[in-house]
């Protein structure tokens, strides 16, 4: 193995171990700096960018690239149910995709939610938790925004799964990566002025918000209680305990 990768994977699994529900964000004060300098790259470009978005496009032409971006998030969303064991939600997955694929004109138009296919939204980031590995410590990265320890290890996985990285040509890649984090953005506009008038403290609101969040999607809105998730991740802590008293 090389040592980077090593010394990547040795401070993934203490990110791991330092972390409980009590304390999920023991890196609180990095994650900090790191929120503040995405609020500005976002107050001085995204935000300003997804509303020229919003107020230059038709609402059906914002529709069509959502939906486009979303039938390919549906074909990796299958790939995750088949992964977690959950095969008829896989199916549906995949009927959701060929069918927007073929009839919807490669994705543009959502002919599978008016057939009555639901839309599960499975990234490996869950899957991965449907695995039994747990959280970790709260982490938020430069542009990419908040995530966990779980939630980075799957992220680079799902990189590969959006439209752009099946692009050869980096000119058509960047604007597919550009034109797709535009358009969320423009889908959280209402939202994040909303978390602007009522959060008094922005950081907090958001990060509780993710976590609680991800924590309801691993478990289908059905999670169990933190105290039985601590459980099934305390073996660690009587090793550590043990090694320090030799």
């Amino acid at each position: 193995m090389r040592p980077a990768a090593a010394a990547l994977l040795c401070s993934a699994a203490l990110l791991v171990g330092c972390a409980t529900a009590q304390r999920p964000d023991p890196l609180e004060p990095m994650n900090r700096k790191v929120f503040a300098f995405n609020e500005a790259v976002d107050a001085a470009v995204l935000k300003p960018a997804a509303q020229v978005y919003q107020t230059v496009l038709p609402t059906p032409v914002q529709l069509m690239v959502s939906n486009f971006f979303g039938n390919v998030k549906d074909a990796w969303s299958a790939v995750n149910l088949f992964l977690q064991g959950r095969f008829a939600d896989g199916f549906s997955d995949v009927m959701r995709f060929g069918t927007n694929t073929v009839f919807g004109f490669a994705g543009v138009m959502d002919i599978a939610t008016e057939l009555g296919f639901e839309r599960h939204g499975e990234d490996f980031g869950q899957t991965l938790g449907r695995w039994g590995v747990p959280n970790g410590a709260y982490i938020v990265w430069p542009i990419l925004g908040p995530s966990t320890v779980r939630d980075s290890i799957g992220l680079p996985v799902d990189m590969k799964a959006t439209p752009e990285a099946l692009v050869s040509v980096s000119l058509t890649r960047n604007t597919m990566t550009g034109i797709r984090l535009v358009s969320t953005r423009a889908g959280l506009l209402s939202a994040t002025s909303l978390i602007d008038d009522i959060a008094l403290d922005k950081y907090a609101f958001v990060r509780n918000a993710y976590l609680q969040r991800r924590r309801s999607l691993v478990y289908d809105g059905n999670p169990p209680d933190e105290e039985e998730t601590d459980e099934m991740s305390a073996p660690a802590a009587p090793a550590a305990a043990a090694s320090k008293a030799r």
